[in-house]
């Protein structure tokens, strides 16, 4: 109902009232303007005019950000020597660049807060003071004691003005050390205009230590948690959000976009699309799917139904911040040992400094021969990476790997963004869903 139907109706209710009573009653109306002084008129009408043009511009804002989405850039990493994907982000009033990890497995976003490192490892800096749109998060508030406990805030409060500190340890052991605070992002819509959000938590790191973390100025924390930048960018513009991986060898030229509600380039459309249910609640923060078996070609290996099963120390998640496969122990051994039977008569070597077992020199293999690896998700859906995310290229010439590590046993499985390359992923948290299909995405 509009407002000025509704304040029609109250009226004619108490009108009706007063005709079947005994007493009398009056409405008085006040006119907002008479709040303010009845000697400088041309005051009240500007301050008024002033007031109006604020809200409306609120309420544009308001429309045209729920009309569209919000997306940044995403690329790979490997010109900066990163097996991560980076983004851009824009922080503070004036608004600074910066470049970020899209993590889908951390719940922080921070930026750098000081210069680290020498020549090309120079990253940049957020200057808080800079900002007037800056502004920390008291020790002594309930956000610090309470809501941010999980975020590794330190109880540490020397007085109740020190700003709310964290400690935030990430599993590859890369830390970061800061203060927790508000600010202001700004963000690039759909339709291709700007779009300022206020008040969004970050974290202002002033100690980093990792080599995760050593060609990024910060990470862009997107798991699932009241406290990420998911969280508030789909309260915003929709309870959804996508990318596509480019090929993880992709020059820094080569980009394609993290988006948040409507995804108007999204090519996620049957019979490519495949739709599987997104576990959010299993194995919180992290973006659980119900995996129940791997194939090679078209026999299903033979993993124990343990190794899918959270409750017993196993699951298994989709992390954009992991580079590599993590798999149980039961399924490492079998999906190596399926693959290693395909490459019979291929040279295996062993780089040093890289994390994987199984390296071959595939300078003359031919991919065709190698079958399709497929994950085959509760209720149907398969997921069938290319070739090419799980023999894996490195930095040297000829030589591949397979893209897996053991994780242990029992333990949980990590999908990485080297296996998620060139597809398209549709989180919906609001349907608990997850879709994906092939794309270039170029």
């Amino acid at each position: 109902m509009k407002p000025m139907t509704m304040l029609f109706c109250l009226i004619t209710m108490f009108l009706i009232a007063s005709a079947y009573s005994n007493t009398v009653m009056r409405l008085d109306m006040m006119h907002r303007d008479t709040l303010s002084p009845i000697h400088t008129p041309y005051h009240r009408i500007e301050d008024i005019f002033g007031e109006d043009k604020r809200r409306h511009s609120l309420i544009s804002q308001k429309i045209k950000t729920t009309k569209s989405g919000a997306r940044m850039s995403l690329g790979s990493g490997f010109d900066f020597g990163a097996a991560q994907y980076f983004s851009e982000i824009m922080v503070g009033t004036p608004a600074k660049k910066f470049r970020v990890v899209v993590d889908t497995g951390s719940e922080l976003t921070w930026v750098n807060c000081r210069f680290q490192g020498k020549g090309k490892e120079n990253r940049e800096v957020f200057r808080a003071e800079g900002s007037s749109s800056f502004k920390t998060v008291g020790c002594m508030t309930k956000t610090c004691k309470v809501d941010l406990m999980n975020l590794f805030s330190l109880s540490i409060c020397p007085n109740p003005q020190s700003p709310c500190s964290y400690d935030y340890r990430y599993a590859d052991g890369s830390t970061a050390q800061g203060v927790f605070a508000t600010d202001t992002f700004t963000l690039g819509l759909t339709n291709g205009s700007p779009t300022s959000i206020p008040g969004l938590l970050i974290g202002c790191s002033s100690s980093t230590k990792g080599d995760s973390l050593r060609a990024s100025d910060g990470v862009l924390g997107l798991a699932f948690s009241d406290q990420s930048f998911t969280a508030k960018a789909t309260n915003i513009f929709g309870g959804k959000f996508s990318y596509c991986l480019v090929d993880h060898t992709s020059n820094k030229n080569i980009s394609n976009y993290l988006t948040f509600g409507s995804n108007p380039t999204s090519t996620l459309k049957p019979p490519a699309r495949r739709t599987a249910r997104l576990e959010l609640n299993l194995l919180p923060p992290f973006y659980a799917v119900s995996i129940v078996g791997i194939s090679i070609g078209n026999t299903m290996l033979n993993i124990p139904p343990v190794v899918w099963e959270v409750r017993k120390g196993g699951g298994t998640i989709l992390d954009s911040g992991s580079s590599l496969t993590f798999l149980a122990d039961a399924a490492y051994k079998a999906v190596v040992s399926g693959l290693e039977r395909h490459l019979v008569g291929v040279k295996r070597v062993k780089p040093e400094g890289l994390p994987m077992e199984y390296c071959f020199d595939t300078s003359k293999f031919d991919d065709s021969k190698l079958p399709q690896l497929s994950f085959h998700f509760k209720g149907g859906a398969r997921f069938a990476p290319y070739r090419k995310s799980y023999l894996i290229a490195t930095a040297s010439p000829g030589i591949r790997c397979l893209g897996f590590v053991p994780a242990g046993a029992p333990a949980p499985n990590v999908i990485g963004n080297i296996m998620q390359q060139k597809h398209l992923w549709e989180f919906d948290l609001a349907a608990s869903t997850l879709s994906f299909s092939p794309s270039t995405c170029l």
